[in-house]
């Protein structure tokens, strides 16, 4: 590549993308060295805005050094230039690690995986979002191939576009929601995974304009509607590549193992709940009878648990034992990838090391049977203080990174006090 532009890009708290262009004329001593990056930059809220109480002041330089293997093309389209984009590691200037990066925080907690356990982890982001605008409602029944048809070519495009830069998508349909649509991708190891779920927020919202439509993941546009989850579909391996969920006899095919890394997910759930679903708007789409996660509980193909065990297919031979995965369903895109696959790993990894098998709830458990499994946390204020009370999962982040998130969350909150429900996702909705 000799011309045109690289931009070098982060994930920020706010899952938000944000980097520096350089030419690409430049780009060897770019992958080398990598672009200027302040610390400030990480206490930036949804809105634009420093939060105020962040730990960095005026002074610090870090820099943002790309990963090479992250490197997609975007194609050019019309007007529209063509562009490189690489996902970077934030770092010192001497290249070493710099506290408050969330894809550090996700190497990190990947890496004791490996040590501790001699676990991998390989996950697939499942996104939902909203399409407006273009002079089309994208309007019809749920999952109809009218809605499907009225959304071309975006449809057609997307799949194109997210296969040439090798997100290898899986599906893409038109959902339950008004105007929502759902793209899938095929499983990766977990870094991956979740460099793929921050860049494919990024190639729908531009594809979506450069098509005349404005694209919207925000995790709920009206209290009155369905939402737009982000549902983690994970899998444990051991080093090598063999499955290390499945065991026919337990309940709901769940190895012991995989059983104790849910519990530690539902024993610490109000404090991942704050990572995964952190915005002002995120609880309003996690209430019961929403199909997004209405208690912490574990369940065969049940999705109204935060843990569902997804159904393996075992048409022409299909070997369950390689498909058995859970599914973590109270994530939204309002949620920084890494750090939603961090606190799931953390939290796993303290499932291992103290606690029983989590009860598997079969698929015929009725809600009078669910009664009494635990709700999640009803606002964010709520989250973020079963966070700060969670003396273990205090421990998952380093402190330049876990009061970075609460004090920028918590800014969230102070920007849209006051605001009846109905404007605050819609606030919410304009930003993501």
């Amino acid at each position: 590549m000799t011309d045109g532009t690289v931009f070098v890009a982060t994930c920020d708290l706010a899952a938000q993308v944000r980097g520096r262009a350089a030419p690409a004329a430049r780009l060897p001593q770019t992958l080398r060295g990598g672009v200027g990056w302040v610390p400030a930059n990480l206490a930036l809220n949804c809105f634009g805005d420093l939060a105020d109480g962040h730990l960095f002041g005026s002074v610090g330089d870090l820099r943002l050094v790309p990963d090479a293997d992250t490197a997609i093309d975007v194609p050019a389209d019309g007007s529209t230039p063509g562009l490189r984009l690489y996902l970077a590691d934030q770092t010192r200037l001497d290249g070493s690690r710099w506290p408050g990066c969330p894809r550090s925080a996700l190497r990190e907690a990947l890496d004791l995986l490996r040590d501790t356990a001699g676990l991998e982890i390989h996950a697939s982001f499942e996104h939902e979002f909203t399409l407006q605008g273009g002079g089309e409602q994208h309007d019809g029944p749920p999952f109809s191939l009218q809605r499907a048809r009225a959304a071309e070519p975006f449809g057609t495009d997307l799949v194109a576009l997210l296969e040439q830069t090798g997100l290898e998508p899986e599906t893409w349909l038109p959902e339950y929601g008004s105007g929502q649509f759902e793209v899938t991708l095929r499983p990766a190891p977990g870094l991956v995974a979740a460099d793929r779920a921050v860049l494919l927020r990024e190639l729908v919202r531009d594809l979506a304009r450069r098509r005349g439509h404005r694209a919207t993941f925000a995790p709920i546009l009206d209290p009155a509607s369905v939402g737009n989850g982000v549902h983690v579909h994970f899998s444990l391996r051991r080093a090598g590549g063999a499955p290390a969920m499945y065991d026919p006899q337990a309940p709901g095919r769940l190895s012991d193992l995989a059983a104790r890394f849910a519990a530690g997910i539902l024993r610490h759930a109000p404090a991942v709940v704050a990572i995964t679903a952190p915005s002002p708007a995120s609880a309003i789409r996690l209430t019961p009878h929403r199909w997004s996660a209405g208690g912490a509980f574990l369940a065969e193909r049940n999705r109204e648990a935060l843990l569902r065990i997804a159904p393996t297919v075992e048409i022409d031979g299909g070997d369950p034992a390689a498909q058995l995965h859970l599914e973590y369903r109270a994530a939204d895109a309002t949620a920084n990838p890494w750090l939603v696959l961090a606190v799931l790993v953390r939290a796993g990894l303290a499932g291992l090391a103290q606690d029983e098998p989590a009860r598997v709830w079969p698929e015929a458990s009725t809600e009078a049977d669910l009664a009494g499994e635990p709700a999640l946390p009803a606002s964010l204020p709520e989250a973020l203080a079963a966070l700060e009370a969670d003396e273990t999962a205090r421990t998952w982040f380093p402190r330049e990174l876990l009061h970075t998130f609460l004090t920028v969350r918590r800014s969230e909150l102070d920007h849209v006090e006051g605001l009846a429900a109905a404007d605050l996702c819609g606030k919410i909705s304009d930003v993501y």
